[in-house]
């Protein structure tokens, strides 16, 4: 729209200089009567200049400029007289494009004035609303900046239809500005002088007839078009107040999920040193799989981020409401932005969700989009039993030795896929978080001693990290935990997956928390991936089962065994998503587990560590699957391997 209203200015500024131009014409004409010839031979000159002007909404002006070549002509003729009544000149010819400019132009200059006002009001309200924290004391301060947000919205939408309705009726009105005074100008030379009759003939008489008919056509239509617009303005001023007050549907918001495209005004948010920043209120639109920007006054939008296989997720930002982050696809984190309401908010993140995975590409991307969603609603949907899986190479395992092996030789037919209930108890409440935050994880674990303020790592706290044979690294994000009735087969690890990602696609939670998971000889540990500091500690012997899911690779879980203070003990699983396959995961964990069976035995133990690459610093990692941060090349580990 605004990109529409600035063709329309330019055809305002355009005939606005025009207008200055043909009134300075007929001012010399009426002021200088001796000069007469030279003032009729700039009329004429000015008068053909309209066809060259090249106005940007010059639609439908052909007549006016045939009629002005045919004026033209006339003034040409008229060149010969060299007096004129000078009342005649002034109210015939001067008066109508005065009444024009200072009118018809003025009006729209004023209006103009008082939408670029009604605009930066709204931008200051708006900011003002973006800040709102989400405290529910602040609802009285809440409440007025609504309120503001509401009057400023209201106020634009009011001055902006009338500057769009000023500058319709100025398309008519120029056309009308433009005749009206050569008519009274030609009117009035043919009643002053008594040569008139010999000048002009009765085909002359019957031009003007018919531009006079042509003026009263073009009156008639603008009265028509000004009729329309009062109708359609009083029409929309009509609507409920609700439409100009933000997020007046938080309750119960009508969010399309289905969306592969999605444009509207977001909050950007810029870094502009260490720790300061600032937000900026900006259009933002997807075109294919990337995110587009265009500021005001841009001809055409620039690339923001390329939104193929990225992630998006709900976050905390500055104690502002409705924020998400983008994250690329190598798990950097990207830009933040900020919606003005929760269905704008949560109607950005699904469409961005839809166009990672690529959808747009399809040949019916709105058909494969609600197919997915439908998936989605499926998955959530209770079952009475699981459907036997087929068995996979996946190096999940119950960690009893002993039992393991009897399995062995246990027919296929024997094995019985437990029911849902027996796995998990109906109503079994998830947590999406991780159990500690890593401050009060720590103050548990190390006394009295007091808080490191600087976030340096708190590696002390756990010693056999140094001393621990396997040290492995993976990024992971947290999905949630829950409680477990059973820890004898991996179909509780499944069942849990599904029920807590059916849980997710319910209430609608995206944000998830992310965690560098260290797998040692000892324990898996959670780690901050910022400060370093443990968010959470389990040991390994604690960890009776593990598994990756069988079709998303990415989905890795385990169900850890803890006493309880009542003296008995509870079973909790724990759900992630990896940047890499849970498979390696898995593999990570049972060689831990392998280390710690033949530590008491140090012959096995030492034909197992040969099988597995060093390190410079002497941890035994797996080939391939170090981070991104390690210094130690496969050619290096090679040789450590040599020389152990």
């Amino acid at each position: 729209t605004r990109s529409l209203l600035s063709v329309f200015e330019e055809d305002a500024g355009t005939l606005t200089d025009y207008t200055n131009q043909l009134l300075q014409a007929m001012q010399r004409v009426y002021g200088a009567q001796n000069e007469m010839c030279l003032a009729t031979q700039q009329l004429s000159k000015q008068l053909l200049a309209y066809e060259k002007q090249n106005f940007a909404l010059g639609k439908g002006d052909e007549e006016v400029i045939s009629t002005l070549h045919y004026f033209s002509k006339v003034v040409d003729e008229l060149n010969v007289l060299h007096t004129e009544l000078a009342k005649q000149l002034a109210d015939t010819m001067v008066l109508p494009i005065i009444q024009f400019r200072e009118k018809d132009l003025t009006e729209v200059s004023t209006l103009k004035d008082l939408f670029g006002l009604a605009s930066s009001e709204h931008d200051l309200s708006m900011a003002k609303y973006s800040r709102l924290p989400k405290k529910k004391e602040n609802e009285k301060v809440k409440t007025e900046v609504v309120k503001e947000v509401a009057a400023a919205r209201r106020k634009q939408h009011l001055s902006s239809l009338q500057y769009y309705c000023a500058l319709n009726a100025l398309q008519y009105r120029k056309r009308v500005a433009m005749m009206e005074p050569m008519l009274g100008f030609a009117r009035g030379q043919i009643n002053f002088f008594k040569k008139g009759a010999e000048m002009f003939s009765q085909s002359m008489d019957g031009f003007l007839s018919s531009v006079a008919d042509m003026v009263q056509s073009i009156q008639v239509e603008l009265e028509v078009e000004a009729e329309k617009m009062r109708a359609s303005q009083q029409e929309l001023l009509s609507l409920d107040e609700a439409v100009y007050t933000p997020d007046f549907d938080v309750a119960a918001p009508q969010i399309n999920r289905n969306l592969i495209q999605k444009a509207g005004y977001l909050n950007l948010r810029n870094k502009t040193g260490l720790v300061s920043t600032t937000w900026e209120r900006l259009y933002f639109f997807t075109q294919g799989g990337n995110l587009m920007c265009q500021p005001r006054g841009a001809v055409a939008g620039g690339l923001i981020q390329d939104l193929d296989n990225c992630s998006v997720m709900a976050v905390d930002c500055e104690d502002r409401r409705y924020c998400f982050q983008i994250t690329t696809p190598n798990g950097k984190a990207g830009i933040i932005l900020q919606a003005e309401s929760r269905k704008e908010n949560e109607e950005w993140i699904c469409a961005i969700n839809n166009i990672s995975r690529q959808i747009y590409l399809t040949d019916n991307p709105e058909a494969v989009a609600i197919k997915l969603n439908q998936t989605a609603l499926q998955a959530v949907t209770p079952v009475t039993s699981f459907a036997k899986k087929q068995e996979s190479p996946c190096p999940s395992q119950n960690v009893k030795s002993s039992e393991m092996e009897n399995d062995k030789i246990v027919p296929k037919a024997t094995v019985i896929i437990p029911e849902a209930e027996q796995l998990i108890a109906p109503g079994t409440p998830i947590q999406f978080d991780i159990v500690l935050p890593a401050t009060e994880f720590l103050d548990q674990n190390r006394g009295g001693r007091r808080t490191n303020p600087f976030g340096e790592t708190e590696d002390a706290t756990f010693p056999e990290a140094e001393d621990s044979l396997l040290q492995q690294m993976f990024i992971v994000r947290f999905l949630g935990s829950m409680a477990v009735k059973t820890d004898n087969t991996t179909e509780v690890i499944y069942e849990a997956m599904r029920q807590v990602l059916a849980a997710r696609a319910i209430h609608n939670i995206f944000r998830m928390t992310e965690s560098h998971l260290m797998v040692t000889s000892q324990a898996l540990r959670l780690i901050d991936p910022q400060t370093q500091v443990t968010r959470a500690n389990f040991e390994l012997t604690s960890v009776t089962q593990f598994a990756a899911h069988q079709e998303n690779k990415r989905l890795v879980g385990f169900v850890v065994r803890l006493p309880e203070s009542t003296g008995g003990e509870s079973l909790s699983t724990y759900v992630f998503e990896s940047n890499s396959e849970g498979e390696k995961i898995c593999y990570a964990i049972n060689l831990g587990k392998e280390i710690i069976e033949v530590q008491k035995d140090p012959e096995a133990l030492a034909q197992l560590m040969l099988s597995i690459p060093l390190t410079n610093d002497g941890k035994y990692v797996l080939l391939n699957d170090q981070p991104d941060d390690n210094d130690g090349s496969p050619s290096e580990n090679r040789g450590a391997e040599s020389e152990a």
